[in-house]
């Protein structure tokens, strides 16, 4: 037996929390009827249904993708709009993949996606420490104050962010705009872009580069690849380290 949620996450509907979600809107059935309780349990005797649909347990896969900009890091739109599964190919959507976490939709690059709820908890949830790693094109030409404000910690609205690896790249003096490496071990919402603003230099462009140990090379944008057992037990691994800061300022040299 195992509680409603994590039977849904099991089945590639949702993370864990998103199926617990679900079920209080009283989208799920168990044998005919509706559950709206979070503790109740089921067997693989049990017919579970959502939203009408019978449920089976689907083997679990994990990708790699590398996304492009204009696409949005969802299962679904409401508005239409092409997500992260809908550019996947036919027999890997039967999976019910989800995007580990999110990239705006402006944002480009690596993405996982998965059917396995709990994999994802470990990636993304609040005691993960895997890094990610932006190139981030800002509007001006920052200097290294910037960089250090950037690598020590920011006010984004009634929280400072962790400590973060952050050097300039490049400095383009005709279109006044600077290109900075940012590595951080935390996801707030539009956690890059904020962080920018708040020192008074917007985001143009944004790129994640890496997620752990997994990058785009030798994806095509809109291309997506199988992550390998090793790149899976290491990500989840890496999400288990120490929370201390042991990203540091690394811009004086």
């Amino acid at each position: 037996m195992e509680r409603l949620q994590k039977y849904l996450a099991r089945c590639g509907v949702a993370s864990r929390r998103k199926a617990e979600e679900i079920i209080s809107s009283g989208r799920v059935k168990v044998n005919g009827e509706v559950i709206t309780e979070m503790g109740y349990k089921v067997s693989g005797n049990d017919t579970v249904e959502v939203d009408g649909e019978v449920l089976e347990i689907k083997d679990k896969i994990y990708l790699a993708m590398n996304k492009p900009r204009g696409i949005i890091s969802s299962s679904n739109d409401e508005k239409g709009r092409k997500t992260v599964v809908s550019i996947l190919p036919k027999e890997i959507q039967d999976y019910r993949v989800f995007p580990v976490g999110r990239l705006d939709y402006d944002t480009k690059g690596i993405l996982l996606l998965t059917n396995d709820g709990e994999f994802m908890n470990t990636l993304v949830g609040p005691k993960s420490n895997l890094e990610k790693e932006y190139l981030v094109r800002v509007d001006g030409i920052a200097s290294r104050d910037v960089t250090k404000k950037i690598a020590y910690g920011v006010d984004i609205g009634g929280y400072t962010t962790r400590r973060a690896f952050c050097e300039i790249v490049e400095v383009d003096n005709e279109h006044k705009s600077t290109l900075i490496r940012v590595i951080i071990r935390e996801g707030k919402y539009h956690q890059i872009k904020r962080m920018f603003e708040a020192v008074g230099y917007p985001v143009k462009h944004l790129t994640r580069v890496r997620f752990g140990e997994i990058t785009t090379e030798g994806l095509k944008e809109g291309e997506v690849r199988y992550l390998t057992p090793h790149e899976i037990k290491r990500l989840v691994a890496m999400s288990k380290e120490s929370s201390k800061d042991v990203i540091i300022h690394k811009v004086d040299r």
